[in-house]
């Protein structure tokens, strides 16, 4: 006697096919804006005091380093990171900077403006939560503080991009 395994209803079929496909859809990361993660005014305030910091410490190193030649008006245009929504895992870290250089024609007085913007990424080990780097940097100097599980900084990132 040979046992035979019935045919499962095209019914059963979908319905597990379904669910399976469901189930991929709940694990696709959802980022955000490091501002749409945060939770309370705690994390906030943190945020505010490491951009506030950063761009402190970016003026106080830029004369002497990125902001010699051409490009001698560097500004910091901001700090952001996108955010793994349910785990706080970060994304991707960017710093972004603009500046000019302008020459000015001796025969008509009229400027010459020549532009540069750069988008700067932070050297973050895989993994790094915004929790994490909020500890790492709370620092009064988070330029050249070491980045969670790695003994790079946001200056070396700037060293490499700037």
């Amino acid at each position: 006697m040979t046992f035979r395994q019935p045919n499962l209803p095209s019914a059963v079929l979908f319905a597990a096919a379904l669910a399976s496909n469901l189930a991929a859809a709940q694990t696709v990361p959802n980022y955000g804006d490091v501002y749409g993660y945060f939770t309370d005014d705690a994390q906030y305030e943190s945020w505010y005091t490491l951009t506030t910091q950063l761009r402190r410490g970016f003026d106080d190193v830029c004369g002497d380093t990125f902001c010699e030649g051409d490009y001698a008006n560097i500004q910091s245009l901001g700090y952001r990171c996108s955010i793994e929504q349910s785990s706080g895992t970060i994304g991707r870290c960017l710093w972004l900077f603009a500046g000019s250089y302008e020459d000015i024609d001796p025969a008509t007085g009229h400027f010459t403006v020549t532009k540069g913007f750069w988008r700067c990424r932070t050297p973050l080990a895989p993994g790094t939560t915004i929790d994490a780097l909020l500890a790492a940097l709370a620092g009064d100097d988070p330029l050249h503080a070491p980045l969670p599980g790695s003994s790079a900084t946001i200056y070396d990132g700037l060293v490499d991009c700037l």
